[in-house]
């Protein structure tokens, strides 16, 4: 099945999420309520929060605040690593259901695999529950590698929706990437610029950016949903909110794609989040 650049995803549960997503770390408080409602206002139409973000509770009331129907916007959350015992996971589960005032998480993943632990396939059991029993409506994981997204697909038969990760044009995890493909699996980036590493000066993204009179983000945005990524920028600024989905209106070539993915480097990792060495608790 081919995907479109900008139209929804629709993923292997059949439920669908919006090409572009909006990433709400680290706002929190009232500011960061308003930049929530915001978002809202520009026209995303899902929340991305983690319980370490320590926001879930501002992402429930920008939801409220913004007087959109429920099912129109998704919120996602992700379980941290002190909560991966299976019956913790599902405690956090419920948790953030209440922080964040819903009857229903639409997307629920696993934050880091944490393998010295060794507990994230119980996290995953736990997930695999709560979506048979309701509480959430697509489960999925974020910062896995091919061993671990295999690891908890032969424990329970069961395939993450999607697979949220470090990806922009420094680090473009074509591997990865490769293994999402088989498998059926979505990507999902964060930092999809590569915050202190975007590539805002290079011919790559300057070239395309002159060519059709659009910003470098948007480029790189855009370089984005042509690899079949769903990226999340985060903005505070309303004015950025919608550049940053403003992407819609011109197509990079072929060429210019393949350009911006050779920005690559050996490791451009922002700040060396290894997941087979990272841990966040």
């Amino acid at each position: 099945m081919t995907h479109a650049a900008g139209d929804p995803h629709t993923l292997r549960d059949g439920t669908t999420v919006p090409a572009i997503g909006f990433g709400t770390y680290p706002l929190s408080g009232e500011e960061g309520t308003a930049a929530l409602v915001s978002a809202l206002e520009a026209g995303y139409r899902y929340l991305d929060s983690a319980v370490n973000y320590g926001n879930e509770a501002e992402v429930g009331e920008a939801l409220r605040r913004s007087g959109l129907p429920r099912d129109e916007v998704q919120v996602a959350t992700k379980i941290p690593g002190r909560w991966h015992a299976e019956d913790l996971a599902r405690r956090s589960l419920e948790q953030s259901l209440v922080a964040m005032g819903v009857e229903q998480l639409d997307v629920a993943l696993i934050h880091w695999p944490n393998p010295s632990q060794d507990l994230y396939p119980q996290a995953w059991r736990a997930l695999v529950r709560a979506q048979q029993d309701g509480l959430v409506r697509t489960i999925g994981v974020s910062n896995f590698t091919p061993a671990h997204l295999h690891r908890v697909i032969d424990d329970t038969g069961v395939v993450p929706a999607l697979n949220q990760v470090e990806l922009h044009p420094r680090f473009p995890q074509e591997e990865l990437r490769r293994t999402h493909a088989e498998l059926g699996i979505l990507t999902q980036a964060w930092s999809p610029l590569g915050k202190t590493l975007a590539p805002f000066d290079e011919e790559a993204v300057t070239g395309p950016a002159e060519r059709y009179d659009v910003s470098p983000g948007q480029v790189v945005l855009r370089w984005h949903l042509q690899l079949g990524s769903m990226p999340i920028p985060k903005s505070a600024s309303p004015q950025r909110q919608r550049d940053n989905l403003d992407v819609l209106g011109f197509a990079l070539t072929d060429d210019e794609v393949t350009a911006i993915s050779a920005l690559a480097r050996e490791d451009g990792r922002r700040f060396g989040g290894d997941p087979d060495t990272h841990e966040e608790m």
